[in-house]
């Protein structure tokens, strides 16, 4: 093994000759396979053009990912729905306290005096307001008789003897609104009890109800017997319009602790009770 380790002066001397051309060649080959250094040359035009198209397509994209808007009556947007078209919490709580007062916007001035949005935000969403037909485009000549007499009780005709074509004379009141009245109506043995339950009949509004009223009335209302609210049985209340078990029970429940009720607006206290039927309510129950 020595043998193959033990070199003379001119083997050594060859070695690091050899080494040194070796390392000479690499030096050389990282410098001449470099590639020249140069200047990039950019088109400030062609850039800028092309900045500009990259623009143009995040604002379509964001265009496009912005929620779309259909029309609607802005009667009834929500909270959730004017957060959607940019309304503030106190703008939307203008509009949901007018509708609390059971008073309708019928108009883009309507609704900007309510809710008081500014002139371009209006201008932005007054395009899609969608108000009903009879408020579009009111028929004078029936508007103008009920402006200029209202009838009198003996005038008016029987809401439990009306037909549905009969209905269908009122302004705003069509071939299913007039069907569903009826329909509703025949549900109770009898016909309604006053006029306060068309409030029950489904897509009714305030404004249609006042004039189903203007030219009818329950002028014979069904006959049945009250329920005394302070002797009434879970059994009894659950037979009421509005009132199911678990109404009844808490009904029943604050009666034992109130000692009986003093009047049946007292029922509004009881947790859950729909205060905006207790007119409804009233109509089947008694203090006797």
């Amino acid at each position: 093994m020595k043998s193959h380790f033990t070199f003379t002066k001119k083997q050594r001397n060859g070695i690091f000759l050899l080494l040194l051309i070796i390392v000479v060649l690499q030096v050389g080959y990282l410098f001449v396979n470099r590639p020249p250094s140069q200047d990039v040359l950019v088109n400030q035009e062609a850039l800028e053009a092309f900045t500009q198209e990259l623009d143009s397509l995040r604002l379509v994209q964001l265009e496009e990912s912005k929620p779309k808007i259909y029309p609607f009556n802005p009667n009834y947007i929500t909270d959730y729905k004017g957060a959607q078209l940019g309304m503030t919490n106190e703008e939307i709580d203008r509009l949901l306290n007018h509708r609390k007062q059971n008073k309708w916007i019928n108009s883009v001035e309507d609704f900007q005096k309510v809710t008081q949005v500014s002139d371009s935000l209006l201008n932005a969403l007054s395009p899609y307001f969608k108000f009903p037909e009879w408020v579009s485009n009111p028929k004078p000549s029936v508007l103008s008789a009920y402006v200029k007499q209202e009838k009198t009780f003996a005038e008016k005709l029987d809401l439990n003897k009306a037909t549905a074509a009969q209905l269908k004379t009122v302004n705003g009141v069509g071939d299913v609104l007039s069907d569903r009245i009826v329909k509703f109506r025949n549900k109770f043995p009898g016909g309604f009890i006053a006029d306060i339950q068309l409030e029950d009949v489904y897509g009714l509004t305030p404004e249609v109800i006042q004039r189903i009223t203007s030219e009818f009335t329950v002028k014979t209302p069904r006959n049945f017997e009250k329920i005394n609210v302070n002797t009434a049985t879970l059994e009894q209340l659950v037979t009421i319009q509005h009132i199911d078990y678990d109404l009844a029970y808490r009904i029943i429940e604050q009666r034992q602790l109130r000692e009986g009720y003093k009047s049946i607006d007292e029922l509004t206290k009881v947790k859950g009770f729909p205060i905006n039927k207790i007119d409804i309510i009233k109509l089947y129950l008694s203090l006797d």
